[in-house]
C-alpha cells in the first residue's frame, strides 16, 4: 500500500430527520465541526453524500438512513463524541444516533458523486488519469454528469465518476486517497458501485 496515504476508516451513524436542504453539504459539515472541531484540521476527513430523494420542499431522507464519515485513524479514535449529537443545519435538524466503525472493503467498481476538476470533460479525465498514474492505480474510467454543490459563497464544480476493473489493492488505495479537493463536502470520496449501467 502507498505509504503516502494512510489507511482510512468509515464511522457510520444512525440518523433521524425528514427534510434537508438540497445543498446540505456545507451546512452539514459546519454542524459536525461544531461538535468535533478536530475534523476541520484534517484535510483527508470527509462526509460520504447522503442517500436522498428529491421533493419540492427539499431532500427527503429514507428510513434507516446513515451518516458516514471517512476518517483517518487518529480521528476515528474519538468518533463516539458525535454519537447522540443534534446537528443544526439552519432550516432543518438531524439527530445522530449511535455510531460504529466500519473497515473499508475492496470492490472492483467504485463511484464518486462529484470529483472536482476542469469544466471540459476531456481535460477533466486527463487530469484524473494523471493522478491515478501517480498513485499507481490502474482502472477504466466512466465519466457521468457534470455536478455542482454550494460551499458558502463559492460553487464547487465537477463530474460524477465511476472507476471499474480495479484490483483489490488499488480499490482500497483509491478509497483511502480519494480524488480532487473538497472531501469535507463529499467530493472525491469513492464508495462501492455495483451496476455501471445505473450511472446517469
Amino acid at each position: 500500500m502507498n505509504s503516502a496515504h494512510p489507511e482510512m476508516i468509515d464511522a457510520v451513524y444512525d440518523i433521524s430527520g425528514e427534510l434537508i436542504p438540497a445543498g446540505y453539504h456545507y451546512a452539514l459539515w459546519n454542524a459536525l465541526v461544531r461538535h468535533a472541531p478536530a475534523l476541520a484540521e484534517d484535510t483527508l476527513a470527509g462526509v460520504i453524500p447522503l442517500r436522498t430523494s428529491g421533493s419540492e420542499a427539499g431532500m427527503l431522507l429514507p428510513r434507516r438512513s446513515k451518516l458516514v464519515l471517512r476518517l483517518t485513524p487518529s480521528l476515528a479514535n474519538d468518533f463516539e463524541n458525535l454519537s447522540g449529537k443534534r446537528l443544526d443545519m439552519g432550516s432543518c435538524t438531524l439527530q445522530l444516533g449511535s455510531g460504529k466503525l466500519r473497515k473499508i472493503q475492496s470492490y472492483p467498481t467504485l463511484h464518486a458523486h462529484l470529483v472536482t476538476g476542469c469544466e471540459d470533460e476531456v481535460t477533466f479525465l486527463q487530469g484524473v488519469a494523471a493522478r491515478l498514474a501517480e498513485l499507481g492505480i490502474a482502472g477504466n474510467l466512466l465519466c457521468g454528469m457534470r455536478n455542482s454543490t454550494q460551499a458558502g459563497d463559492r460553487l464547487i464544480h465537477g463530474y460524477s465518476l465511476v472507476i471499474h476493473d480495479l484490483k483489490a489493492e488499488d480499490s482500497l488505495l483509491l478509497q483511502y486517497a480519494g480524488l480532487g479537493a473538497d472531501r469535507r463536502y463529499g467530493c472525491g470520496i469513492f464508495i462501492p458501485y455495483k451496476v455501471i449501467t445505473d450511472l446517469n
